[in-house]
């Protein structure tokens, strides 16, 4: 089968891209789900099963397992309705002739499968003929799922901790290993050796004998060295990493993982230069893994992909990195949260994004993870959470609890966001001798956790009208930089026309290109860490940050280079790019001399 698109949608926040299989996998669009909530999950669930008149048996949480099993019977649900919407589209008739049309209007044109059907119906549409070509070539989208690995909260029954496996990630884990799914598992937030262990344990992610794997591992990583560590990793447990998905360390949405200053065009270069490097050297070792396992040993290549997401905006950007790195997809998360066919979110918070600028679009520390969050000011989440500070009582209630990590105060971990963590905060620091600026500094630090694991998952809730009386009705959400240059609703036809440039959804003519736009936040990164150390400076502090200018160097003489030799690639744009390159480097060398 044919890959129908070279884009595919990330997952966003817990609740944007949840039920976005649905929607739009018939079209042949690959998209992730969020497992973290599987409250959220079985609310939809329930729902969904009403609507398509399928039958429905709740699983309560008093019930053995019950995370896991609410997230199998989601994904299963989940597959079949969306099997059932692509059946119906292949099942062509006289009179949904247009449907299959419209399919193949979302196409690139240049796309293989497009060029044969509009030479499959040039002279005359036979309905049998088309019929049994679509069943031959029109594959469904992926219905893949995003696991963060280090959101693993240790859970309890009757006050006994329960064993490891279920803990929240291995449960989902395991809830998508026994699911129907045929798909990729994404793995995001750094490494969880205990996680990745566990997975030996199903059989779905293992070859057979023909290379094919029911449930593909993909790594969310930012760096060459990262991918070669972890591949590594996993294929001495005898399991294949099928893709290795690269985002931007900054220019992305939700949680930002920045790097040392490596910037995305180097990085992609060097999957680009080392990819049969990584393969084989990850090969090698999986190969003696099924041997000692005496597992099966595939007899055809295994697939290896590498895919780019964070910052792109033009169909000009995602051709080049198809062509000039050679990834294999291009993701396109941001924009899409403009486009209500495709993910699901509330008409208060499109309206707000819809508006947003650049000043609009922040780097906060809101989340409870500790990891730097791409935020909107004025969220409505965020103004619940204002509120409640001017009342005095600052903090969530906590009704999910999926982000309770912290053991501060006790082995039974709490929310850095909750009431309960934030009460004992404010109380240990009234106790310290501090100045009233000082205090009111820390005070802010601590308020200003937020309560993202409900507020990211609420927009399902509320555009689907389920009861929200324990989440309350605020939104958390978590836009990249993107966004300030996407000024409009979109249909799910003017989205993909603008990636495939078939038209263009920017009115604004200032938006910058997307490795520039990534350069001057990392600048903007560098400065405010170099403003936290301006009193005091550790020893650690100081190789940081050499560390971070030396590499944010190389990657602008990088850039230097490459915007210089690329041919036939933003030639309206070079002459400014380059003169932005050098004014960077320079602003770089004044902040750190």
């Amino acid at each position: 089968m044919k890959k129908a698109h070279s884009f595919h949608i990330p997952v966003m926040g817990i609740g944007f891209t949840v039920d976005t299989p649905i929607k739009i996998s018939k079209f042949g669009m690959d998209s992730v789900i969020s497992l973290v909530d599987d409250i959220l999950l079985e609310k939809l669930r329930k729902m969904y099963c009403e609507k398509y008149q399928i039958h429905y048996q709740e699983i309560s949480n008093k019930i053995d397992d019950f995370r896991a099993k609410r997230i199998t019977s989601y994904l299963n649900m989940m597959q079949d309705i969306a099997q059932q919407k692509f059946d119906e589209l292949k099942d062509i008739t006289e009179d949904r002739r247009n449907e299959i049309k419209d399919y193949f209007n979302l196409l690139p044109d240049s796309s293989e499968l497009k060029v044969e059907f509009d030479k499959l119906t040039s002279k005359y549409f036979n309905i049998e003929e088309v019929k049994t070509w679509l069943q031959e070539n029109l594959s469904m989208g992926s219905i893949d799922v995003n696991i963060m690995t280090k959101v693993d909260k240790d859970n309890y029954r009757q006050g006994e901790k329960l064993p490891m496996e279920y803990n929240d990630a291995h449960a989902a884990l395991r809830g998508y290993a026994n699911s129907n799914l045929s798909s990729s598992l994404i793995l995001s937030a750094g490494m969880n050796p205990r996680l990745y262990s566990y997975m030996e344990g199903f059989k779905d992610f293992y070859p057979d004998a023909v290379g094919e794997i029911k449930k593909k591992i993909v790594l969310k990583v930012s760096d060459f060295k990262s991918a070669l560590i972890q591949g590594k990793f996993l294929a001495k447990k005898g399991l294949w990493v099928s893709e290795y998905r690269i985002e931007s360390g900054l220019n992305c949405g939700g949680h930002a993982f920045a790097t040392e200053g490596f910037l995305l065009g180097p990085i992609l270069a060097e999957f680009r230069d080392k990819r049969d490097e990584l393969t084989k050297s990850v090969k090698e070792v999986l190969m003696q893994a099924l041997r000692d396992k005496k597992f099966i040993i595939p007899k055809k290549e295994l697939e290896v992909k590498v895919t780019a997401q964070g910052g792109v905006g033009t169909a000009e950007e995602h051709d080049f990195l198809i062509d000039h790195y050679k990834v294999d997809s291009v993701g396109w998360g941001t924009p899409f949260l403009l486009v209500p066919e495709a993910t699901t979110i509330d008409e208060t918070t499109v309206d707000q994004l819809v508006k947003a600028k650049e000043k609009d679009l922040f780097l906060s520390n809101i989340s409870p993870l500790g990891i730097p969050f791409n935020s909107l000011r004025g969220n409505t989440k965020d103004e619940e959470k204002l509120n409640l500070i001017k009342l005095g009582r600052p903090g969530s209630k906590c009704p999910k609890q999926f982000a309770a990590l912290s053991n501060e105060f006790s082995d039974k971990t709490m929310c850095t966001a909750s009431r309960k963590y934030q009460d004992l905060k404010i109380k240990e620091l009234k106790t310290e001798d501090l100045s009233a600026d000082e205090y009111q500094k820390r005070y802010d630090q601590i308020v200003d956790k937020s309560c993202t694991c409900v507020g990211l998952g609420t927009s399902a809730l509320l555009v689907h009208k389920l009861d929200t009386r324990i989440e309350g009705k605020g939104v958390s959400v978590c836009p990249g930089p993107n966004m300030a240059y996407f000024n409009q609703r979109m249909s799910l036809k003017e989205m993909t026309d603008h990636i495939y440039g078939k038209t263009n959804m920017i009115d604004r003519q200032d938006r910058p290109n997307m490795f520039l736009k990534e350069l001057n936040i990392y600048l903007d990164y560098l400065k405010d860490k170099m403003e936290e150390t301006k009193t005091s400076m550790t020893k650690k502090q100081e190789k940081y940050i050499k560390s971070f200018q030396s590499n944010m160097d190389e990657g602008i003489q990088y850039y230097q280079k490459m915007f210089g030799e690329v041919k036939g690639k933003f030639e309206d744009k070079k002459t400014e790019i380059m003169k932005d390159l050098q004014n960077y480097r320079l602003k770089l060398q004044q902040l750190t001399k």
